[in-house]
């Protein structure tokens, strides 16, 4: 079918409400919207569905919503996991709670068991009930960080980490056969409830999470020896962090928080910031406002559906300064592990988890404590599968990460927790205090430790249908080597992700690398540096990853000038 024949489909439909009708009118004569809106389902993967706000076969919306919970309903009744039934979750989005709850309608009419919350939550705490209360699914109505008029839909396993492939592979199929208008069962929501196929989860999941959260807190005596001149700024991004970050804070002992106003009402128009995600710049201009007003020694930002956290610090020199994920990941895991033997609560067999595209410095610092580190591919719920592996050998993860500013620390959920890093961050921070440190200078502790680390992120952006064409291009290129790199980058190794090889440059000898399947190239150069490039799985753009190594300062800043300069000569002929 044509995208034009979906949407005279569409428009024909009497499932349509006469508001969704009008829409469609509205755009008759606009034929690039008539294409982006019907030219193909939004496809479902084990990251789920993410899209714009709208009527149409590739938007988000109450028919979108409905045939792939038909298809979580199908795979949960094929495996007899109906009674298990499936845990719901939502953010501050707009439609985010009218989508939460037609899913659990149509769960319900499968005759699933449905959990779902009363109100707005935290991802984590959606991971951490599915755990909780031993269900076998769970669905989690949130766009992260996406602009206003996105939302999106996670699908999550009985483990409280996103859906495996395989499962993902039963719900795909199912969605494709499963007419958009009327393949979906449907229940009326109250009714549901009364038949007690819907139970509403409240306060006693706020505290049983809470419980958990506070169950990592390692050591909160440099805390209280500094609690009546420690000042926190904390805001949420008008998300979902608003009520669970604060009181987290509070019981471990924090009692000078500082929440920006402006930015605590949730709301899914995100009004005060040009973007919801705190890794953009100038996204915690309104929080220093206030840091500097109070003096703060440290800002603490969540994003939309809080499962993602960026800090703030002053550096010594009375300004504030953004701490990339990395930096902030490096001096986290530090403390965790230094805190947790000073306190002796190191547990049996500790290991720790990253992404590949995550700094290399967090190897040095497990290792250099005797502790394994793994890598994974980018995307949590490749961390997940390696913490749940590594469980199975008796192993106990204590810290794991992506460079993305995603942490967890903790085994109550599967996904990122920020609820549980920023109490952590907040617990780290006082201890510098107490020690007469900031942050940075804690840092560049750990610089003169463990050698100079620099990274950098290069989005570019290649959009349309021709742009998939471009990005393949590029990788095949990059792949034979038809690229090459300055002087200064002494090219030792590249490992392909997609079939698990690491090939030495210098003698042609291959090796298996830890994992693979993934179309992701890493570039390694002598001294440490690295580059590694991946199309995007949920954008239109390719991403290259800087990873720079070196003795000093000024060399690490020149290698990755150097990386900087490939990328420029490297895309050249695709923008």
């Amino acid at each position: 079918m044509t995208y034009t024949e979906e949407f005279q489909r569409w428009l024909s439909s009497p499932a349509l409400t006469e508001e969704e009708r009008n829409e469609l009118e509205s755009i008759r004569d606009d034929e690039k919207e008539i294409q982006s809106r019907f030219y193909a389902p939004l496809a479902f993967g084990t990251a789920g569905l993410r899209g714009v706000m709208a009527t149409g076969l590739h938007n988000m919306n109450v028919y979108v919503i409905r045939q792939v919970t038909q298809g979580i309903a199908e795979l949960l009744i094929s495996e007899g996991l109906q009674e298990k039934g499936a845990a719901i979750s939502f953010d501050c989005r707009h439609n985010s709670e009218r989508f939460a709850r037609e899913a659990a309608c149509v769960l319900a009419a499968n005759g699933v068991k449905v959990y779902i919350f009363d109100g707005m939550r935290p991802t984590p705490q959606l991971s951490f009930a599915i755990r909780h209360l031993g269900c076998a699914a769970g669905i989690n109505i949130t766009a992260s960080h996406n602009p206003p008029e996105y939302n999106g839909y996670k699908a999550y396993w009985s483990d409280g980490a996103q859906l495996p492939p395989k499962q993902a592979a039963i719900v795909e199929e199912a969605v494709s056969r499963i007419d958009i208008f009327d393949g979906a069962k449907l229940m009326d929501f109250d009714l549901a409830v009364e038949k007690g196929l819907i139970r509403i989860l409240g306060k006693e999941m706020d505290e049983a999470f809470l419980e958990r959260v506070l169950s990592q807190s390692i050591d909160t005596e440099p805390l209280q020896r500094v609690r009546d001149k420690y000042r926190i700024v904390y805001t949420p991004f008008h998300g979902v962090g608003y009520r669970m970050v604060p009181e987290a804070l509070r019981r471990i002992g924090c009692t000078n928080i500082i929440c920006v106003p402006e930015q605590m009402e949730p709301d899914g128009d995100f009004p005060t910031v040009a973007s919801p995600n705190p890794e953009t710049p100038g996204g915690f201009e309104l929080a220093i406002k206030h840091a500097r007003q109070h003096k703060a020694h440290l800002i603490i930002g969540t994003d939309p559906d809080a499962d993602r956290v960026a800090i703030v610090a002053p550096n010594g020199e009375g300004e504030y300064v953004q701490l990339s994920g990395n930096q902030t990941a490096v001096l986290l895991l530090d403390y965790i592990i230094t805190a947790r033997k000073r306190r002796g609560m190191m547990p049996d067999n500790p290991f720790t988890v990253k992404s590949i595209v995550s700094t290399e410095m967090a190897r040095a610092v497990s290792e250099g404590n005797g502790i394994p580190i793994h890598d994974t591919f980018t995307g949590f719920k490749f961390i997940a599968e390696k913490i749940a592996e590594q469980e199975k050998q008796g192993n106990n993860c204590i810290f794991s990460f992506e460079e993305s500013i995603g942490y967890l620390i903790g085994d109550h959920c599967r996904d990122k927790d920020a609820v549980t890093a920023s109490m952590l961050l907040a617990e780290m921070c006082a201890y510098y205090v107490d020690k007469g440190m900031t942050l940075f200078e804690a840092l560049q502790a750990l610089y003169d430790k463990y050698g100079f680390y620099k990274d950098e992120t290069v989005n570019i952006v290649m959009p349309g249908l021709d742009g998939l064409t471009k990005m393949k291009g590029l990788m095949e290129d990059l792949r034979r080597g038809a690229k090459e790199f300055p002087d200064a980058l002494d090219l030792v190794m590249v490992t392909d992700y997609l079939d698990g090889t690491c090939r030495d440059v210098k003698t042609g000898a291959v090796k298996n690398a830890e994992i693979s399947g993934s179309d992701v190239l890493g570039f390694h150069f002598e001294g440490g540096s690295k580059l590694l490039v991946r199309p995007s799985g949920t954008e239109p753009k390719i991403k290259f990853y800087m990873l720079a190594h070196g003795s000093t300062d000024e060399e690490t800043a020149r290698f990755l000038d150097s990386m900087r300069e490939f990328v420029s000569y490297a895309v050249k002929d695709y923008q």
